[in-house]
């Protein structure tokens, strides 16, 4: 499976988003409702490009859902960046890469969220 499929199935198909919009096979737009993420393949002639970007959040409402994900996302073969733990401000999370290698978090920060 080559790297946009891939990414596009971690967005999809694991973690649940929506196809907002595909206009062809190199361009999709995914949302969770509140949100958008862009996927664009690459041409192959492309290098890959260096970022400052350390990690995607992605929210859940309630510390329990964290655990939820984890052991989904772990029975379905993604590994995970230690367990889920919480945080000095309350915050539960934790972390995994998507086939692309962009560090993604599963979190609960209570003040936001609830929305």
């Amino acid at each position: 499976m080559r790297a946009f499929e891939a990414t596009r199935r971690f967005y999809v198909d694991l973690l649940g988003f929506g196809v907002e919009w595909e206009p062809d096979g190199d361009n999709v737009y995914l949302t969770s409702g509140a949100d958008n993420l862009a996927l664009h393949r690459s041409p192959s002639s492309a290098a890959r490009r260096e970022t400052a970007l350390d990690h995607v959040g992605i929210l859940v409402r309630e510390a329990g859902d964290v655990d939820a994900w984890a052991a989904y996302l772990r029975a379905q073969g993604v590994a995970l960046h230690g367990e889920p733990r919480t945080h000095r401000d309350g915050a539960r999370s934790f972390y995994v890469d998507d086939p692309d290698g962009n560090r993604v978090q599963i979190i609960h920060h209570p003040p936001i969220s609830g929305r």
